[in-house]
């Protein structure tokens, strides 16, 4: 399940839900990290990420 979110240099970035290990707020937005040291950051607030994640991650029935 895929999650669009923008990124700080303004392209839009599409992430794997399912694989998103740690969102954590920083001074930029919202950093949200994935096994083996990635990361991105993305301009939407940590509210906004962690929602948008936790929907697409219940499916259309939740």
């Amino acid at each position: 399940m895929l999650v669009t979110f923008t990124s700080t240099d303004r392209v839009e970035t599409a992430i794997n839900a399912a694989q998103v290990s740690f969102v954590t707020p920083v001074s930029d937005g919202t950093r949200i990290r994935f096994g083996e040291g990635r990361s991105v950051t993305v301009i939407e607030p940590l509210a906004e990420v962690v929602e948008l994640l936790n929907r697409t991650l219940r499916g259309p029935e939740g």
